[in-house]
């Protein structure tokens, strides 16, 4: 796994973290879960891109 990969995959799970906690909050705000939502989509896809192609980095 390329040292790029790996801190998109870290990314990725630091920003799930904080969207499952702000979705837990009580008063929770929409327009920061959305922006997560939307911080995390862009990361998947760039993981996507990068996995077709060179599938050998991961």
């Amino acid at each position: 796994m390329s040292d790029l990969t790996f801190r998109l995959l870290e990314r990725h799970q630091q920003i799930d973290a904080l969207l499952r906690r702000a979705q837990s909050r009580r008063w929770a705000d929409p327009l920061e879960i959305l922006r997560l939502k939307k911080l995390k989509l862009v990361l998947r896809d760039r993981l996507a891109a990068r996995s077709r192609r060179h599938p050998a980095l991961g």
